[in-house]
């Protein structure tokens, strides 16, 4: 079953972060990485532009910028393709970030 790991993170933290604590968060990830990869279970995983950029269209009707007024917002992703939520919620726990949320990938045939 897939399952997308939503990763959350504290934007202005991050802007602030030097190139080593940057690096850090980068290499942190370098085991889930490589345990997906060698278990053949991922499926994509991507880091996200600053919220500041995203746009937000409900009923048609355009508003810059993120929907939701939070420190936390989504930073990235990794969509794995796992056997049940147990095995997601392992390689969640891998994420160095503090708030990963899991959660099921509905699939439609066609």
């Amino acid at each position: 079953m897939k399952y997308m790991l939503l990763i959350y993170v504290d934007e202005k933290a991050w802007r602030d972060a030097t190139p080593d604590q940057r690096q850090a968060v980068y290499d942190a990830h370098v085991p889930i990485q490589a345990a997906v990869r060698e278990r053949g279970t991922l499926v994509e995983t991507r880091e996200l532009g600053e919220s500041a950029g995203a746009l937000t269209l409900r009923a048609g009707q355009r508003t810059d910028g993120p929907f939701a007024e939070t420190v936390e917002h989504l930073g990235g992703y990794y969509v794995i393709d796992v056997a049940d939520l147990d095995a997601a919620i392992e390689l969640a726990t891998m994420l160095p970030e503090a708030a990963v949320e899991v959660r099921p990938v509905e699939e439609y045939p066609g």
